[in-house]
């Protein structure tokens, strides 16, 4: 760090955290490659004064989107069933999304970007994103909206993190200029060095006047001093880092033991430069090695694994100051004994620390694939842990795995959205269905309905594509509609679908928007609103059923059953509130509930003060259930969310009529959560809804798919 500079490690995210008062009171199917993935563990780092804390690093070579995330979940399974604490950060790059307008800065200048990517902005969170091309937004407790990495780490590990634990260019940037003053020849020097960081700025560069309100103070003239790219943007890299390692994140005190770093992108994207120049630092200050991730095609004319691009990319890795340690090879099949020797040659890394992850069921296997091939030994050997962590236990996690292919009680659920043919931007929603599914002991199948093609107009326009939606909707034993985005398309067909499930007693489960468009529908049907509307589609409407909110709510709110005789509040085991994450701009406009519930609709849950509609029932139907959070990002394998488990309970013929689910959900649930692992397990037959079948698998005669998070790391 420059000894001129006044930027300290508590600058880095003290300003981008949340507020407290945010939070107020209230699968992919499969995807086989003929490839090999390399995901090279960095391993350990003993910074400064942290001797005990280690660290591993899972990044890529020259190929991103290969099943990193799944891979260091992974890792942190086998670390945690070997007793040790566990925390996670991702690093992402530069296209990871705030808005330019919403950048606040102490009167400094707001820069605006032009990357190499379709967004277009220097961008510190996911709340732009769109779920069509970067997948779905996760929120976290603390309302910040990252990517859906995060939640895969989540679900894995049983852990809630902060927004702290998501890196990205823009937090880091916007950090160190809000410690800085940046004068116009202060900015002529970051552009330039910028530029050579292969960040390319626009002519437009506007001077904001922000007043930080005393949270930064703002250096004098002749005390500023210039920003680089080393030694600052790589000091506040380590720096967050380090700081956010220390924070544990299984609700226990102390901090963890072991941090997994995954590194976003690969290494040849010239984004990640000031990333691997910062762990390239910090590698050579503790004095251990690093690695990265890389493809391995498989040549299926010759039927050889070759190793060429491996090599080429460990060696772009050693001439960024990168060296890996430890090997973790994706195939589709064990690696020769011949093709080991060959890596462990070229890459200077030991036979026994070169594992291979083949092709599994589900990727709930992949650690047992680590531990089958001692791959656990292997890191805590580099961690030099070895005589701290005992032998992993697994067994109740495998047990369940296996469980799980034996399962053949079929449930269909059909899921109305508007972004049915992207095959992450629910992903959430179908983690929660296949945990739920497996707890109620039922094989689940989905139907991805595009809601817009339920509308009368794709009738005329397009009638087999209106024809197959509706046959899909009709021949499912269940419907949820998801949180919407994008503007008013596709909404018609998500109103269609709540009417058909409430006029047919077809379980039904609305989040978010799949509350609203229930509450629209209902308004229209049954008290003759015809023009019933949401204010976000129709500004002008008479009768607004929904309406905007001081504030987005964001983050984990809580909400109060009004009376624990309903289905939501016995499903969550009889508890008086629950607290689940929000993410939502428009609520039921207070005018319209009197009206709303003398027609039957019944408001169960609320905020403290009785004021915002949280949860709604219609008492007659056997399960019509609309919640305004989002109880699929709360959802884990072991844990599945009570209000899925509902659904596929009810779509279940006779599960829910029982009793015994609306009594103990999950198998001995408390308050909504269990505990234990359990695997999952998905079948899709809707064609072009992007989950791609392919290496003989056929969905529609309902063999098994499984999701694969961005990369197939199971089959």
């Amino acid at each position: 760090m420059a000894a001129s500079s006044s930027w300290s490690p508590s600058v880095v995210g003290s300003d981008l955290k949340r507020s407290e008062d945010r939070r107020g009171p209230c699968s992919p199917a499969v995807v086989p490659l003929p490839i090999q993935l390399q995901l090279l563990l960095l391993l350990p780092i003993t910074y400064r004064n942290l001797e005990k804390m280690k660290y591993v690093v899972v990044t890529s070579g020259v190929v991103s989107g290969l099943g990193n995330g799944v891979a260091a979940s992974s890792i942190g399974v086998v670390l945690k069933a070997s007793g040790l604490r566990v925390t996670f950060i991702k690093i992402g790059k530069l296209f990871t999304c705030l808005p330019e307008h919403t950048i606040h800065m102490d009167r400094c200048t707001a820069l605006r970007f032009t990357l190499p990517r379709k967004d277009p902005y220097l961008n510190t969170d996911a709340r732009t994103m769109s779920p069509s091309e970067r997948g779905e937004v996760f929120v976290l407790d603390d309302g910040s909206e990252v990517d859906m990495d995060l939640g895969n780490y989540e679900r894995f590990l049983d852990v809630e993190l902060t927004g702290d634990n998501k890196i990205t260019t823009g937090k880091i940037y916007q950090a160190l200029i809000l410690s800085f003053s940046l004068q116009p020849d202060n900015v002529c020097k970051l552009v330039i060095r910028f530029l050579r960081c292969g960040v390319s700025f626009t002519p437009c560069m506007t001077l904001a006047a922000c007043d930080r309100q005393g949270e930064k103070r703002r250096l004098s003239r002749e005390n500023s001093t210039g920003l680089s790219v080393v030694p600052h943007v790589t000091d506040a890299i380590q720096e967050w880092i380090e700081r956010v390692a220390l924070m544990p994140v299984d609700g226990i005190e102390g901090q963890p033991d072991v941090c997994i770093v995954e590194l976003g992108g690969t290494t040849g994207d010239i984004e990640s430069r000031p990333f691997i120049e910062a762990l390239s630092q910090f590698s050579y200050r503790s004095g251990n090695i690093f690695g990265g991730a890389c493809l391995v095609p498989l040549i299926d004319i010759v039927g050889e694994q070759k190793t060429k691009p491996t090599q080429f990319s460990v060696q772009n890795l050693r001439e960024l100051g990168l060296t890996p340690n430890l090997l973790a090879c994706r195939s589709a099949t064990p690696l020769n004994k011949n093709v080991k020797q060959k890596l462990s040659q070229f890459c200077h890394v030991p036979v026994e620390c070169i594992v291979s992850l083949t092709n599994v069921p589900n990727i709930w296997h992949v650690p047992s694939l680590l531990i089958d091939q001692k791959g656990h030994e292997a890191i805590l050997g580099v961690l030099g842990l070895s005589r701290l962590a005992m032998e992993p236990k697994l067994d109740t996690w495998m047990n369940i795995a296996r469980t799980c292919h034996k399962l053949h009680a079929p449930v269909r659920i059909a899921v109305v959205g508007k972004c049915t043919n992207v095959s992450n931007a629910y992903h959430s929603i179908l983690e929660a269905m296949l945990h739920a599914s497996v707890a109620c002991h039922r094989r689940l199948s989905v139907d991805w309905v595009p809601a817009s093609d339920l509308d009368e107009e794709t009738s005329d326009e397009s009638p087999d594509l209106h024809e197959k939606a509706w046959s899909l909707l009709k021949g499912a034993d269940g419907v949820l509609v998801p949180g919407g985005f994008g503007g008013h398309q596709g909404v018609g067909g998500e109103i269609l679908a709540a009417k058909y499930a409430r006029e047919n007693n077809v379980p039904y489960l609305g989040i978010c928007l799949g509350m609203q468009v229930a509450v629209i529908e209902f308004a229209r049907s049954v008290l003759g609103l015809k023009d019933a509307n949401s204010t976000e589609f129709d500004a002008g409407t008479r009768h607004p059923c929904l309406v905007a909110m001081p504030e987005a709510c964001l983050g984990s709110r809580r909400t109060y059953f009004r009376t624990v005789d309903c289905k939501s509040a016995k499903l969550y085991g009889n508890v008086k509130y629950v607290d689940e994450r929000h993410r939502h701009r428009y609520e039921v406009n207070p005018e319209m509930v009197g009206e709303l519930e003398s027609a039957g609709v019944k408001f169960v849950g609320t905020d403290e003060a009785e004021n915002r509609m949280e949860v709604l029932e219609l008492p007659w139907h056997p399960y019509f259930v609309g919640v305004q959070f989002h109880p699929e990002l709360k959802s884990r394998p072991g844990k599945p969310s009570p209000l899925f488990m509902g659904l596929i309970a009810a779509a279940s013929s006779g599960l829910l009529d029982d009793g015994s689910m609306l009594q103990s959900p999950a198998g001995g649930v408390e308050n909504g959560h269990g505990s234990g692992p359990v695997p999952i397990k998905v079948v899709s037959r809707s064609s072009g809804s992007g989950y791609a079948s392919g290496g003989g698998l056929d969905l529609e005669e309902g063999v098994l798919g499984v999701h694969v998070s961005g990369a197939a790391l199971a089959h």
